[in-house]
């Protein structure tokens, strides 16, 4: 189904406005009818490129992704270039009301309480005076389709609060040992030292394993819980349910253990530096009621990358290696590794 809709998007960016192009290229000025065609249609193609981002994350995106998309399609006009980079959300929303397709449906919690180690790691709930990387927070979820009884894949997220970084992996079931190599695997991956772990109070990260893992350290990591039954105590990481997770993977029932290395594989090579390096998102800075309205102030869509260069509590050799990491990468080159891995593992389902 992926590598369906993959295929026909990279054929819409081919073709679907080479007509329109070809015309305004021609030198004469366009007409407005035609010119807003082709941006609706180079807007739609780069929507469905970003998995559907939203618009106010779309339009951090567009300066980042305009680039790669001239190297697919062919250059653009400066001035269909300046009239996309000036774009508003709120257009973007108009523009793209035709082509938007929202999925409600919901998968099963697979969290069941952990009563090992309650007593002796603390609930946090605050993470306001989180300045810089490293502080992480991480949940589990089930691939059970819709039982959650028998063995199958779940995916393990870590979420770094400051800049959101996220990575993914795949385990077999959810065992002690199983989790702890999983979080191990991520840790060596990431840009940063893990200074802080934040879990919610399932069984997976709730145990000895974990816990003396993190204890042991020379320098040893904060561990902290949620409250019970408060997923907002586990905003950033529950938010990357969906795009990470269930936008890539769905919710069918992945009962096969021979997909954990392809799974991970996809992720480590493909979806990791692709959400992490051409994704923005945006991060909650105050929130207030105003009678019975709730307003909420967002600061400015950014990639993950892109919080971590700006971190001065990073090193300037660590910024120089992600520089030139990301000039290696192209995100329609990973999009379509991505398609072809995604391809491969639906293939294994049978």
């Amino acid at each position: 189904m992926n590598s369906v809709r993959s295929a026909a998007i990279t054929e819409s960016m081919r073709c679907a406005c080479c007509e329109d192009r070809a015309d305004l290229a021609a030198g004469a000025a366009a007409p407005n009818p035609q010119c807003d065609a082709l941006i609706r249609t180079i807007l739609k193609d780069l929507w469905l490129q970003t998995d559907q981002l939203c618009s106010k994350r779309l339009k951090a995106a567009l300066p980042i992704w305009l680039p790669y998309y001239e190297r697919e399609t062919g250059p653009l006009l400066p001035a269909v270039r300046e009239k996309l980079l000036a774009i508003s959300p709120a257009t973007m929303d108009r523009l793209l009301r035709p082509a938007r397709v929202q999925y409600r449906r919901h998968g099963l919690c697979g969290t069941k309480p952990g009563s090992l180690l309650k007593h002796q790691i603390p609930i946090r709930t605050d993470d306001d005076d989180v300045d810089q990387p490293g502080y992480l927070e991480a949940d589990a979820v089930a691939h059970c389709g819709d039982s959650l009884a028998g063995d199958f894949i779940w995916s393990i997220t870590l979420t770094d609060l400051f800049s959101q970084w996220t990575d993914n992996r795949a385990t077999w079931n959810k065992g002690a040992t199983d989790v702890l190599a999983r979080v191990r695997e991520i840790e060596a991956a990431l840009p940063f030292a893990i200074r802080g772990f934040d879990v919610d109070n399932g069984a997976e990260f709730l145990n000895h394993h974990l816990w003396r893992d993190f204890m042991d350290r020379p320098e040893p990591v904060g561990f902290a819980r949620s409250r019970p039954y408060h997923k907002d105590d586990q905003a950033h990481v529950e938010q990357r349910n969906w795009t990470p997770v269930r936008q890539l993977l769905g919710y069918q029932r992945l009962q096969n253990p021979r997909l954990v290395e392809p799974i991970n594989a996809l992720d480590r090579e493909a979806w990791d530096p692709f959400h992490n390096f051409f994704c923005p998102s945006m991060k909650l800075q105050s929130k207030k009621r105003i009678r019975a309205r709730l307003v909420k102030r967002h600061d400015r869509a950014q990639t993950p990358s892109e919080r971590l260069l700006a971190c001065p509590q990073v090193p300037e050799e660590t910024k120089c290696e992600w520089r030139k990491r990301f000039a290696q990468l192209n995100p329609f080159v990973l999009k379509r590794e991505i398609d072809r891995r995604l391809q491969a593992i639906f293939g294994q389902l049978g």
